[in-house]
């Protein structure tokens, strides 16, 4: 049977005190020691096989070393992956695991899931929601360190992480009027959310700042649906004097509006040029010609809720932030000078 080795034969191995060793390997106390007995120490223990005990680790500081991620469907959307991956990395760099678990818009499942976590100990839970929106606190999470991931409250003592989406708004409109466009319509969401208030708003000052506007009837809001953006351009896009390029609220009716260009004889972007917001990269890329998007930032806030909820755990006189990380936009080939 194999015996487990332990932070002595760690030390012994390396030819440093048991401190020292327990510094080295302890994302706290690292600072301590110097770079290059930290590499030494680290490259011993690994060549040992050497884990430290977590669970006694965490009795000492009283931490448990874990955090809790609730979410309501982001596992079941195509944009998890990305949430997910940023706050496991950010997690696993600073030395914590991550618990993740999903009520599937079940209240009372998610209920019973934060008190599980609660007895597990997490140090702290980040509630992800699948879309940025405005939620309330459950009151089961109340008095535990918590970060919103993709959505806000009204309460500025809890920290969030929302897309800028004025910015996103801005980007798209921008990456249009850059290839020569005056004329341009959008596509819009029509629910009362902040992401289509927030994409508007931008759409239309970065519009106005180049002396533009939208017209009224460049403007149709639907569902967010693909069959009902597709109708939407339809109607944009007869009109006898259409707009030479559209800004959708999201991939998925970007491409409801390929199909009504298509369906109208247009070419894109020779005839109409077109931008969405997601960077769904089954949407953007499956498009053809490939969708020029505002990509949000998914990865980007998973790393920055982790990296956020760790600094008030440590210091609970942290500052509350609510955080909006901008939008980048991707360049493919649904953007051309009008009349290309």
């Amino acid at each position: 049977m194999t015996t487990k080795v332990n932070i002595k034969d760690v030390a012994k191995a390396a030819g440093v005190s048991v401190t020292t060793v327990s510094h080295a390997l302890s994302e706290t106390h690292r600072s301590r020691v110097n770079a290059e007995t930290v590499a030494h120490v680290q490259s011993v223990a690994d060549g040992l096989g050497y884990a430290p005990n977590r669970l006694a680790s965490g009795l000492r500081n009283q931490r448990s070393q874990i955090l809790g991620l609730v979410s309501d469907e982001i596992v079941t959307t195509p944009f998890a992956g990305a949430m997910l991956q940023g706050a496991q990395d950010a997690a696993s760099e600073l030395g914590y695991l991550l618990m993740v678990v999903n009520s599937g818009l079940d209240n009372e499942l998610e209920r019973r899931e934060i008190r599980a976590l609660k007895q597990h100990q997490v140090d702290g839970i980040i509630y992800a929601r699948m879309y940025n929106h405005s939620v309330s606190i459950p009151e089961e999470l109340r008095g535990s360190p918590i970060i919103l991931l993709d959505a806000t409250c009204d309460d500025p003592s809890v920290s969030s992480v929302v897309p800028d989406e004025v910015g996103a708004g801005v980007a798209g409109a921008e990456l249009l009027i850059a290839a020569g466009h005056r004329r341009i319509g959008m596509i819009n969401n029509h629910d009362d959310i902040p992401a289509a208030h927030g994409r508007l708003e931008g759409f239309l000052a970065a519009l106005s700042r180049h002396g533009l506007s939208c017209h009224p009837d460049h403007y149709v809001a639907t569902s967010p649906s693909t069959e009902d953006a597709r109708n939407g351009a339809l109607k944009v896009l007869s009109l006898p004097e259409r707009p030479t390029a559209l800004f959708c609220f999201r991939d998925q009716m970007a491409m409801g509006a390929y199909q009504a260009a298509a369906h109208l004889g247009l070419s894109v972007p020779k005839d109409v040029s077109i931008v969405g917001v997601d960077n769904l990269d089954i949407v953007a890329d499956g498009l053809w010609p490939g969708l020029s998007t505002i990509a949000l930032p998914h990865y980007e806030m998973g790393r920055w809720a982790v990296r956020k909820l760790l600094e008030e755990v440590e210091n609970s006189q942290a500052p509350r932030l609510q955080e909006r990380i901008s939008c980048p936009p991707v360049i493919r080939a649904s953007v051309a000078h009008p009349g290309h």
